[in-house]
């Protein structure tokens, strides 16, 4: 018994290559074909319609079918989506526009067609697939699984070799190649269908020579115009009724194309309503038969000439041009093609049921780097840190292991030593230098990685690492923790960017070094990772990355002991809080110094302030502006001077016995994505006062710290929570979570979030 045909999934919207092709997948056996019902609102898809006729047809369960119509397939819907698509479905037919590629290819498991219908002057989908998001590599990655569906046979002599290797020939049609006959030509005009030569290069291009070459005749413009054109003969959008009245009484229309692998359906519409065609020769009507008709031109002189015999009313060379053009449909036929398809469907079925069953051979173990592009202490390396303990711990929970590489720049002086203390010893660790390349040698750069197609943009640098051994090339994948490059970053590899804020879209003054930069490297990447929505929705709208490729992941919390463990807290004449903070403008100094004053004068705070982080040991004497009134605002206060003690940067172990000891942790800055010194405060049992702003807000939700809040912009409400968490320590401590409920947030309990974006691009 013959196995069931699988469900199809035709992701098109074009109303003509619809009727043919579901029409022919039905013909080959397919009962059960999902079509979409979103389309991008471009001037590009006026082709395009919406049919909901093949629903009642698929045995899917009402819900499921309903999320599947509500999701947009060429930008990319989410993987939530995707897992119900792959539940039901084997076959996926599509057309590179947006993140279609890089979605399908991420996502699907099935096997993928890319329709190819032709590209104009003379791209090739082999160039398209290398400009994507994760170029050839990842279309190779799916093998037998991926296919380029070709509508000419003549299309895959200009694609690469591997792309010639997985062509599978399905030409397209006309479901109704019937010739209706019912032109009548009482209008003396040439009919040119040239729509958007406003916002359209190549649209453009057509209109300017139509109008040079036809100048002094009788003609209309027909097609929809997106942005009006100061031009009485465009007819603009109109009624289906009315463009079938113009294609019946228009006397002849112009078809302008000589592209080899790109045609489109007006030229068989004249065909059809018996309107005679002039057109050029040397494009696709050539190889269907297009050779030797009266129509055809071999330039434009010729053209005009035959037109205004047209014009003119030649009822013998009318007729001569209608009773020979129809066999421009005869190779459009359905029962010719039927052929083609029947041969090439099966192949995709066999090759997909092979991928299913074999399985590669010994490879060597994957190999992922993290780096980072500037020097960072803190928080920033610490996140790190554990980025590459996730994907480590996340591989061999997955049974895939993989090696990690940690990669910091080189740096003298106290940042280029213990940057990697506390890493474990089975992740390698590599110094870097970040080079950058000229577009020539970027070039030769990417050409040795394997990337032949790969082109430079002139007027940009490109930056690389440079560990000394193999300029990372030796790994397969990059994570890059941060977006502050100082050039493109080369995609010599897969890219995944890590971005914890952008606190520069809060802040008034310019954001240090060239945001644009920043804003190209989100970009460029192949997924931008983040740990909160407050970043998620900063990463769409203010950086401006596509939706598909904004990864939200859980945020890694180190493994801290907790107080039942052997921990000392440092001994205190006196109780004190621990203010966290760093150098940065976004944490808020100024206002919290006055806060802090306040406490101190006006409200007779009991309770020692004490502060530690990156470069806090020299804040009194920094030249930076707002540390200058950090320092004056210190020196003026006697009782906040006496209460002020800065640790500066501490080593963990001599850090958590600082906090172990706190009443409370002080968390001032003005907006961040959070920090995790709440967290790894409330391991230790220890309360916390944070500024109220939405990561905080989400890291409270996801911790359940039942953090106090105070509002950052108010120094004397500030200074009053400061009172109160004197006060009231204890009731907050009692408040928190505990530490068995923490540990489900440790980095081997979510590592496997982590693995599972890495595996995807791998």
């Amino acid at each position: 018994m013959a196995e069931p045909l699988p469900r199809v999934m035709w992701l098109l919207n074009h109303t003509t290559a619809r009727k043919f092709e579901v029409a022919m997948l039905k013909k080959l056996g397919f009962t059960e074909i999902f079509l979409p019902k979103i389309f991008p609102q471009e001037v590009s898809f006026r082709s395009a319609s919406v049919d909901f006729s093949e629903d009642a047809g698929l045995s899917i369960p009402a819900g499921d079918l309903a999320i599947l119509n509500a999701a947009d397939w060429y930008r990319g819907p989410n993987r939530d989506t995707w897992e119900i698509a792959n539940q039901y479905f084997d076959l996926l037919f599509f057309i590179p526009w947006a993140d279609s590629i890089l979605s399908n290819v991420r996502h699907f498991r099935g096997a993928a067609i890319l329709r190819a219908y032709g590209l104009p002057g003379g791209d090739t989908y082999s160039k398209l697939v290398h400009r994507g998001t994760l170029g050839i590599r990842s279309v190779e990655n799916l093998g037998r699984r991926f296919w380029l569906g070709t509508a000419y046979d003549h299309m895959a002599a200009s694609e690469s070799p591997w792309m010639q290797e997985r062509e599978l020939y399905l030409p397209l049609g006309l479901q109704d190649c019937r010739i209706e006959d019912d032109w009548i030509g009482t209008d003396p005009a040439i009919f040119f269908v040239c729509p958007d030569v406003a916002s359209n290069r190549y649209y453009k291009e057509a209109y300017r020579e139509f109008k040079r070459q036809f100048a002094g005749l009788r003609y209309a413009i027909g097609g929809a115009q997106a942005v009006a054109v100061n031009d009485p003969h465009m007819l603009g959008f109109v009624s289906s009724e009315q463009h079938r009245r113009n294609m019946r009484e228009f006397r002849v229309m112009f078809y302008h194309s000589t592209e080899p692998n790109h045609i489109h359906y007006t030229p068989f519409e004249a065909v059809q309503t018996g309107m005679p065609l002039v057109f050029m020769g040397g494009g696709v009507l050539d190889r269907l038969g297009g050779e030797g008709l009266p129509g055809r031109c071999r330039n434009y002189r010729e053209a005009r000439v035959k037109v205004q015999r047209l014009l003119d009313g030649d009822r013998s060379f009318i007729d001569k041009i209608r009773n020979s053009q129809g066999r421009l449909l005869d190779r459009l036929r359905p029962e010719l093609l039927e052929p083609a398809w029947r041969q090439g469907i099966p192949r995709v079925l066999y090759e997909l049921k092979r991928a299913r069953v074999c399985r590669p051979g010994p490879s060597r173990r994957r190999r992922i780097a993290v780096m980072l592009p500037v020097v960072y202490r803190g928080g920033t390396l610490r996140s790190a840190k554990l980025l590459a303990q996730a994907l480590w711990i996340g591989s061999r929970q997955a049974g895939e292991d993989a090696d990690v590489v940690f990669g910091y720049p080189e740096a003298g002086g106290p940042a280029g030593s213990g940057w990697d203390a506390g890493l474990p010893p089975e992740i390698s660790r590599r110094n870097l230098k970040w080079r950058v390349l000229e577009p020539d040698a970027a070039l030769r750069a990417m050409r040795f990685a394997g990337n032949p197609t790969w082109e430079p943009v002139y007027d940009v640098l490109y930056t690389v690492p440079d560990d000394g051994i193999h300029q990372m090339c030796d790994c397969d994948l990059w994570f890059v923790v941060s977006d502050r490059l100082s050039e493109h970053l080369l995609p010599i590899r897969p890219r995944l960017l890590v971005v914890f804020d952008y606190v520069q879209r809060y802040r008034a003054e310019p954001p240090p070094g060239d945001e644009n930069l920043f804003f190209a490297a989100a970009r460029s990447a192949d997924l931008v990772l983040v740990t909160t929505r407050f970043t998620e929705q900063d990463a769409m709208v203010y950086a401006g990355v596509p939706r598909d490729r904004v990864i939200r992941v859980p945020m890694l919390v180190p493994e801290m002991p907790a107080p039942e463990f052997p921990l000392e807290p440092c001994a205190a004449a006196e109780p004190y809080f621990l203010w966290t903070t760093n150098a940065g403008r976004h944490k808020n100094h100024i206002n919290a110094m006055m806060a802090l004053r306040e406490y101190y004068e006006r409200l007779d705070g009991k309770v020692e302030c004490r502060i530690s982080g990156v470069d806090t040991e020299s804040f009194l004497s920094s030249k930076l502006p707002h540390l200058q009134l950090f320092a004056d605002i210190s020196s003026e206060s006697g009782p906040l001077r006496r209460r002020l003690r800065i640790l500066g940067e501490m080593p963990d172990l001599q850090y958590r016995r600082q906090l172990c000891g706190a009443r409370f942790l002080w968390h001032a800055a003005r907006i961040d994505n959070g920090t995790l010194s709440v967290v790894e405060a409330a391991l230790l049992g220890v309360p916390s006062l944070s500024s109220k702003y939405p990561a905080m807000e989400e890291m409270d939700t996801q911790f359940g710290l039942h953090l106090a809040w105070m509002d950052s912009q108010n120094p004397s409400e500030m200074a009053g929570q400061l009172k109160w968490m004197e006060q009231h320590a204890g009731s907050a401590r009692a408040l928190l979570p505990s530490p068995r409920d923490l540990t489900r947030h440790f980095v081997d309990r979510v590592a496997g979030e982590y693995w599972k974006v890495a595996r995807e691009c791998l």
